[in-house]
C-alpha cells in the first residue's frame, strides 16, 4: 500500500517543495526583526574570523617582508587586532545564537498552529484517505524542520555568501582577475555537481516514500492491535514490517552512498585541483601582487575551497528539510471540498425544522445515491430512518452535518440554507451521536464536556446521570477523572455509547441526530437510555437511524429508505398495516435487529414462518 500523498506525480511533489519553501520564507518575514539578527550575526562573525583577521596577518607579514622592525611594540598591535577580531566574532556568534533560538522557537510554534489549523479545515473524506499516525508525523515534522531550515540558511548559506561577498570586494582592490578566477572556480564546481545532485533527489523521493509506508503501516497496526491479536496476526504483521523496513533501509543506503561516495568523491578533488590551479594562474598572471595581497589571497581561496566542500552538504540539508516538509504541504495542494461560503449568512433559523429539497448526491464519482430527494421534517418531529444497508440513512445524516456536500438541491434548517452558513454555526444547531462514538485519550469528564467546554461540573454530572454514565463512572478507579485510553479502549462499547449520549444531552441543541445510538447497549441499559432519549427529544427535531426497529417504533414518523429513495413513510402501526417494505423488513427481524440484507437482494414477499414473526408483529400493533 502506497502511503497517501506519495502516489502523486512528480510535478505535484515539486509544487509541494516550493510551497514549503514559500511558507518557511513567509515565517522568516513574519519574524524579520529577530530573523535579521539570526541570519546576519553568524555571517558577520565568519567575516571577522576568516576574512578580516587574515587582513591583520597579511599586513603584519607584508611589513616584516619589507624589513620592518620585529620588536614586540611593532608586532603587538597586529596580534591584538587579530585576537580582538576573533573575540568580536565570538560575540557576534553568541548574539546570533540568541536570535536563532528565538526565531526557531517562535517559528515552530506558529507553524505547528498553522499545520493543525490546516488539518482541522479538511473535510471528512480527507481523513478517510489518510492514516492518523502519518498525518501526525507530517504536521509535526513540518513545524520542527523549520529549525533545521533556519540553521542551514544562517550557518551554511548566509554565513558563506556574505563573507564571500566581502572577499570579492577585498580581492577586487588587489586585482579584478582574482575575483573572476574565484567565482569561476565556484561555478565550475557547481555545474559538475548539480546533475549528480538532481539524480540523488530522485533517490531521496523514493527513500521518503518508503519511510512513509513504514510509518503508515506501524500506525495502522497499532491502532488495530485488538484485531491483530484476535486473528493471531502478530507474526504476519511483524513480517510485513520487516519487509517494509528492509525496503526503506536499501533505499536509504542507496541515496546516502550516492551522496557520500559518488558526489563527495567528485567534489573534493575537483575543489582542491581547480582551487590550486586557479590560485596559481591568478597570482602568476597578476605578477605585481604584494606579499600582503598574496597572503590574503591564499587565505581567501582556501576559504572558498571550504565552501565548495560544503556545497553538497548544504544542498543535502536543504533538500532533506524541504522534502520532509513537503510531505505536509502536498496535503495543502488539494483544497477541502466542503468550504464555508465566502460571505456566510448569520444564523437566522426560525425553528428546528429540517427540509431536503430536490437533493442529489453521489459518492466519489459513483452512480448517484440520491436523485431529487424531497423530505420535510417539521420542527419538533421525531423521525426514524430505517431500511437495508446502503440505503442512504447514514449518508443523509452526514449531508445534514455538511460532512459532505450535496451535488444539487438544498438542505434547510429553520428555513435557512445550510450551505450559506458557517460550518461551525450549522453544527452548533445539532447534537450528533454516531454509530461508533469517538473517545479522546482524556478523562471521562473531559470526554463528556467536549460537547460544551464551558459546562459546569453539575451540568456534566446531570448529563451523565441522564445517560446512565454514573452507573459505571463511580466504579472507575478515579471516577470522572479516569483517563479512558486511546479511542476509549478502557470502556466497553456500551459505555462509550452512553458517554456519547451524555455529550448529546449536554450539547442541548435543537436538532438531534442519532445513528444507531443504542446498538451497543444491553437490553436493560437500552430501556433506561431510551427513556432518557425520549426526554431529550422533547421539543426537538430528531432523526434517528436504526437497524434495530424496536428502537424507533414510538417515533412520530418512520421513513423507509431503499437505494436512496423514500419507498414508504408513516407510523409503525400504519406501515405494518400497509404490509409493504417496512413490514417485510420487520418480518426479517431477529430479536429486534434488522438482518443485513444485501443492497441488491430483494426483500422476500413471503412472511417468516413460525410464531416469532406473527407474534412480533401483533405485539407491536397493539
Amino acid at each position: 500500500m502506497v502511503a497517501p500523498g506519495f502516489e502523486k506525480p512528480v510535478h505535484a511533489r515539486k509544487k509541494a517543495v516550493l510551497l514549503a519553501l514559500r511558507l518557511y520564507g513567509r515565517e522568516l518575514w513574519r519574524l524579520r526583526y529577530v530573523a535579521v539578527g539570526a541570519l546576519m550575526m553568524p555571517a558577520l562573525g565568519v567575516t571577522c574570523q576568516l576574512y578580516l583577521a587574515p587582513l591583520a596577518v597579511g599586513a603584519l607579514v607584508g611589513r616584516l617582508a619589507d624589513g620592518g622592525d620585529t620588536s614586540l611594540a611593532t608586532v603587538l598591535p597586529y596580534v591584538l587586532a587579530f585576537g580582538g577580531l576573533i573575540l568580536f566574532a565570538e560575540l557576534l556568534w553568541r548574539i546570533g545564537m540568541h536570535c536563532i533560538n528565538r526565531t526557531d522557537a517562535r517559528g515552530i510554534e506558529h507553524l505547528s498552529i498553522f499545520g493543525m489549523d490546516a488539518l482541522l479545515g479538511k473535510d471528512a473524506a480527507f481523513f478517510h484517505d489518510n492514516f492518523a499516525g502519518s498525518l501526525t508525523k507530517r504536521v509535526l515534522s513540518f513545524a520542527s524542520r523549520f529549525e533545521e531550515f533556519v540553521d542551514t540558511v544562517a550557518f551554511k548559506i548566509v554565513a558563506n555568501l556574505v563573507p564571500l561577498g566581502f572577499a570579492c570586494v577585498v580581492l577586487w582592490g588587489y586585482d579584478p582577475l582574482l575575483v573572476v578566477v574565484l567565482l569561476g572556480l565556484i561555478l565550475v564546481t557547481g555545474s559538475v555537481v548539480l546533475p549528480l545532485i538532481r539524480r540523488r533527489q530522485q533517490m531521496v523521493d523514493e527513500r521518503e516514500a518508503a519511510y512513509a509506508r513504514v510509518s503508515g503501516h506501524v500506525a495502522d497496526t497499532l491502532m488495530n492491535m485488538e484485531t491483530v491479536r484476535a486473528f493471531a496476526a502478530e507474526q504476519r504483521e511483524g513480517e510485513e514490517h520487516r519487509t517494509r523496513t528492509a525496503e526503506s533501509r536499501m533505499l536509504a543506503l542507496r541515496s546516502w552512498d550516492y551522496g557520500n561516495l559518488r558526489i563527495d568523491t567528485v567534489v573534493a578533488p575537483l575543489s582542491v585541483l581547480t582551487n590550486a590551479l586557479g590560485l596559481a594562474v591568478a597570482v602568476g598572471v597578476s605578477g605585481g601582487l604584494s606579499v600582503e595581497a598574496i597572503v590574503v589571497t591564499f587565505a581567501y581561496f582556501g576559504n572558498a575551497t571550504r565552501i565548495m566542500f560544503e556545497f553538497n552538504q548544504i544542498y543535502r540539508r536543504v533538500e532533506s528539510t524541504l522534502t520532509e516538509a513537503a510531505q505536509f504541504t502536498e496535503l495543502l495542494l488539494d483544497p477541502p471540498t466542503v468550504l464555508d461560503p465566502e460571505h456566510p449568512e448569520p444564523l437566522r433559523v426560525k425553528d428546528s425544522g429540517v427540509r431536503f429539497e430536490r437533493v442529489g448526491f453521489a459518492h466519489g464519482g459513483s452512480k448517484p445515491l440520491f436523485t431529487g430527494l424531497d423530505l420535510d421534517i417539521p420542527a419538533g418531529t421525531r423521525v426514524g430512518l430505517v431500511g437495508r444497508s446502503g440505503g442512504g440513512k447514514t449518508t443523509l445524516t452526514r449531508l445534514l452535518l455538511r460532512l459532505m456536500d450535496i451535488d444539487e438541491g438544498r438542505i434547510l434548517i429553520g428555513g435557512q440554507d445550510i450551505a450559506r452558513m458557517r460550518q461551525a454555526d450549522l453544527r452548533s444547531l445539532i447534537a450528533y451521536v454516531p454509530q461508533d462514538p469517538a473517545m479522546f485519550h482524556r478523562t471521562l469528564r473531559e470526554n463528556i464536556a467536549f460537547a460544551r467546554p464551558g459546562a459546569t461540573d453539575a451540568e456534566i454530572r446531570r448529563a451523565a446521570h441522564a445517560a446512565h454514565v454514573t452507573e459505571f463512572a463511580d466504579a472507575l478507579p478515579e471516577g470522572f477523572d479516569t483517563v479512558v485510553g486511546e479511542r476509549g479502549i478502557k470502556l466497553s462499547g456500551g459505555q462509550r455509547q452512553r458517554v456519547a449520549l451524555a455529550r448529546a444531552i449536554l450539547r442541548d441543541a435543537p436538532v438531534l441526530l442519532l445513528d444507531e445510538a443504542t446498538s451497543a447497549l444491553d437490553s436493560e441499559s437500552e430501556v433506561l437510555v431510551q427513556e432518557a432519549l425520549w426526554q431529550l427529544m422533547e421539543d426537538r427535531t430528531a432523526l434517528v437511524v436504526a437497524h434495530r426497529l424496536s428502537t424507533v417504533v414510538r417515533m412520530d414518523r418512520l421513513i423507509v429508505l431503499d437505494r436512496g429513495r423514500i419507498v414508504e413513510q408513516g407510523t409503525h402501526a400504519e406501515l405494518l398495516d400497509a404490509d409493504g417494505a417496512y413490514a417485510k423488513l420487520w418480518r426479517h427481524q431477529s430479536g429486534g435487529f434488522l438482518d443485513e440484507v444485501a443492497a441488491d437482494e430483494p426483500v422476500s414477499d413471503e412472511p417468516v414462518s413460525g410464531e416469532r414473526g406473527a407474534v412480533g408483529a401483533k405485539s407491536f400493533r397493539a
